[in-house]
């Protein structure tokens, strides 16, 4: 029960904590006059992917690289299968052909460079080098796109305006960007203890908590943010915001929980779990290229698959 309670505590932790530094952030940015283009894609997009950053790299720091590994893959997964899947019942999404080209090809291929990467077992420091290099191309390439197509720039002005409560004075601005920093050091520290707690409880690997329980938690941020948009009808925004996330999670944390520290990768991570993360990444894909949308139907065979992908991770992969 306590572990249960540590778990649910570090959740809510990085659920404000996220929600608290990306409100800062983007007060921080308009007051810098940083372009609402650029605060879309980085702060939203990437921002919401805070609670993963930090319970990966404090999990690496920790020497639990089944956790750091798994939070990435299971968030990548339930990203896509889980909150695309929810969001899809409650408004089918429609997707822009730059998003399309651009970022969901991504995301594809950034599944596909994970796989060959961790070939042998491991992720080194040299891989973590070549994810960040990765991330920093894709920025570039991102940046310039959407300054020559004014389609993809609107949908970043209009993924920073969905976070719309922000902060109006300096020391307000401050006060959100350090309260959200330091939920979210310590609601990982906390969410840990309990996802450890809990997986000796069950008899269950460490890789099998942070593909699921850690992954939906550290995912709380996307769901609210994916969900709030559906609900307006703001249907790329919900796609472009776990579209973005995915990107970062491969690119950018594992890039950084590497070359931090070498991280080992469990063997049900290598046997089933990355297939997964491909297979689902690539039905994203083919969904979005026949009618550049996900209507309901697509949405449910996503949470449809979800449920049978949680089913299995506890039973016939429970080790």
């Amino acid at each position: 029960m306590m572990n249960l309670l540590f778990l649910l505590l570090g959740v809510g932790l990085l659920t404000i904590g996220g929600e608290a530094l990306i409100r800062g952030s983007l007060a921080a940015s308009q007051r810098l006059d940083v372009s609402p283009l650029l605060s879309g894609l980085v702060i939203v997009g990437f921002g919401t992917s805070a609670p993963e950053l930090v319970v990966s790299v404090n999990a690496a720091l920790n020497q639990q690289p089944d956790i750091a590994i798994g939070n990435v893959v299971g968030s990548n997964i339930g990203n896509v299968l889980l909150i695309l899947g929810i969001c899809a019942l409650i408004e089918p999404l429609t997707i822009k052909p730059m998003a399309l080209r651009r970022d969901a090809v991504t995301v594809v291929a950034a599944s596909i460079l994970f796989l060959v990467l961790v070939g042998g077992s491991a992720l080194g420091r040299a891989d973590g080098v070549i994810l960040l290099i990765a991330l920093v191309a894709y920025l570039v390439w991102a940046y310039w796109s959407e300054r020559i197509d004014a389609p993809a720039a609107e949908l970043n002005k209009a993924e920073a305006e969905e976070v719309n409560t922000l902060p109006k004075s300096v020391s307000w601005t401050v006060t959100a960007v350090i309260i959200g920093l330091l939920l979210l050091i310590s609601g990982s520290q906390v969410l840990l203890v309990g996802a450890v707690g809990i997986a000796e409880s069950l008899g269950v690997s460490e890789a099998v908590i942070g593909l699921t329980l850690v992954a939906v938690g550290t995912s709380l941020p996307e769901l609210s943010i994916s969900v709030i948009a559906a609900l307006r009808r703001h249907a790329d925004v919900a796609i472009g915001n776990i579209l973005g996330s995915n990107i970062f999670n491969l690119f950018g944390i594992l890039g950084v929980s590497a070359l931090l520290q070498p991280l080992p990768v469990h063997v049900r991570i290598l046997q089933f779990d990355q297939w997964v993360m491909l297979a689902s990444s690539v039905l994203l894909f083919l969904f979005l290229y026949t009618g550049r949308r996900l209507s309901r139907l697509e949405g449910g065979i996503l949470l449809a698959t979800y449920g049978v992908y949680v089913s299995l991770s506890f039973t016939a992969f429970g080790g």
